[in-house]
């Protein structure tokens, strides 16, 4: 077990901004189409993070078009450009699920204000 953890620690990437549950982010992507290479971003807020160490995954959700789109992306990815927090969620979940249903000024999550 001991070499499993070893290749996994390798795997682990530590140069990625940790996403929270409620945070809006902006994720860059890596995206090859043929021959040419491209960062796409993916906008929209963290519902959910699931798992631990090297199976790490986190939900974002964005409306697009009228229509809820969420991408399950695994957070040590190297498909992940970076991961940039646009806004600080203030939420009281672990998941945010119920954000599927709603529609319009019910469907926002309020801004953390940090304090320095």
């Amino acid at each position: 077990m001991d070499i499993l953890k070893s290749i996994e620690q390798e795997q682990i990437r530590t140069d990625l901004t940790r996403p929270e549950v409620g945070d809006y982010v902006k994720v860059h992507l890596k995206v090859i189409e043929g021959t040419r290479k491209r960062i796409q971003i993916f906008e929209g807020t963290v519902i959910a993070i699931k798992g631990s160490g090297i199976t790490e995954t986190f939900t974002v959700r964005r409306l697009s078009y009228g229509v809820g789109v969420e991408k399950v992306l695994p957070l040590h990815s190297p498909k992940i450009d970076r991961i940039e927090v646009v806004r600080k969620g203030k939420v009281r979940r672990a998941k945010l699920h119920y954000l599927r249903d709603r529609v319009g000024k019910s469907a926002r999550v309020k801004e953390k204000i940090v304090s320095k």
